[in-house]
C-alpha cells in the first residue's frame, strides 16, 4: 500500500493545499494520503494553537477519500522520517516549497529517506532533480495572505473551505468576529 505524506502548519488550511492533496491522491496512483498538521513547526510561528489547526484541517480535509489527518510532534520533516520511517510512502510538496528545498533542515537526508513528489501547476517550468511530478489546479493562495485578509475583515469566501470559513467566522479566529 502506497502513502502520500503531506505535512504543513495549516494556519490556516486553504484550497491550495486541498488541491494539493486531490492531486496527489488522483495522480501518484496512492492507496491513502497522511496529512500531518505540524504541531509546532521548526521554521516559522503559527498563530493558532496546534489541535485549532487540526480541527481546521479535518474540516479542510474531511472529504477526500482514503485520508487520515493527525497532529504530528515533530518540528522538522527529517525528524518525522527518521522517527517513523514511512515504507512504501512519498512525500508531497507543492512547487513553492520545491523552491525554497534546499532551505529545509538536511534536504538531502530528506531525499535519502523518502521519495519527494512535486505538484506543478499547468504552464510551469516541470520540477527537475530526481522527483515525481503531477499536476494540479492552479490555486495561488497563501496561509499568511489569508491570514491578513481575515485580520482585516475581508471575505475568503473561495480561498478556505466553506466548513473552515464557517468555523474560522464561529470561533472568532485570526481576529474574525465571531458569529
Amino acid at each position: 500500500m502506497r502513502t502520500a505524506i503531506l505535512g504543513g502548519a495549516f494556519d490556516p488550511p486553504h484550497l491550495g493545499h486541498v488541491a494539493l492533496a486531490e492531486g496527489a491522491l488522483r495522480e501518484l496512483g496512492v492507496d491513502q494520503l497522511l496529512v500531518l498538521v505540524i504541531a509546532t513547526p521548526g521554521h516559522k510561528e503559527t498563530e493558532l494553537d496546534a489541535e485549532t489547526r487540526l480541527a481546521l484541517a479535518r474540516l479542510a480535509f474531511s472529504d477526500l477519500p482514503n485520508t487520515e489527518i493527525r497532529l504530528d510532534d515533530h518540528s522538522y520533516t527529517v525528524d518525522y522520517l527518521r522517527d517513523e520511517r514511512p515504507d512504501k510512502a512519498v512525500f508531497v510538496i507543492g512547487a513553492d516549497e520545491w523552491a525554497a528545498f534546499d532551505t529545509w533542515r538536511e534536504p538531502d537526508e530528506i531525499r535519502r529517506l523518502i521519495p519527494l513528489a512535486v505538484a506543478a501547476r499547468p504552464g510551469e517550468a516541470r520540477p527537475e532533480g530526481g522527483v515525481e511530478v503531477f499536476e494540479i489546479e492552479q490555486r495561488p493562495i497563501s496561509s499568511s495572505d489569508l491570514r491578513g485578509r481575515l485580520q482585516r475583515g475581508e471575505p475568503v469566501d473561495g480561498l478556505v473551505p466553506d466548513a473552515v470559513a464557517r468555523e474560522i467566522e464561529r470561533r472568532g479566529l485570526y481576529g474574525r468576529k465571531g458569529g
